[in-house]
């Protein structure tokens, strides 16, 4: 069993409209990550993951998630999964959602694409 408390969690910010809280576990194969965003994120072109699937849980707010050929509108209660190297990005006025990357999300995985 391991626990992460609030006080213990690693703050960072992918853009000036999304800021997000990293609970890292020692495990590899899956952690937790909560975005807020305001606007459009990435700001151009799509985000992607090249190693992780996403499951997405929106704790509060609605908007839209764009992929590379279709859309999807999302509020809160909603839950989405996105697979390794699929393409997309967030448009909200406000939303905060969870994210569970499996295996465990690392920066180096992580691409911006047009």
């Amino acid at each position: 069993m391991e626990i992460i408390k609030q006080k213990e969690v690693t703050q960072g910010t992918n853009a000036d409209n999304c800021n997000t809280l990293e609970y890292s576990f020692s495990d590899k194969k899956i952690d937790l990550g909560v975005a807020i965003i305001k606007g459009r994120y990435p700001e151009s072109g799509f985000c992607m993951n090249t190693k992780c699937k996403e499951l997405i849980y929106v704790v509060e707010g609605s908007g839209i998630l764009y992929f590379d050929n279709s859309n999807t509108t999302f509020s809160q209660g909603d839950s989405v999964l996105i697979n390794k190297n699929e393409k997309y990005y967030w448009e909200s006025n406000y939303c905060k959602v969870a994210m569970i990357c499996t295996p465990a999300f690392s920066k180096e995985q992580y691409k911006l694409v047009e």
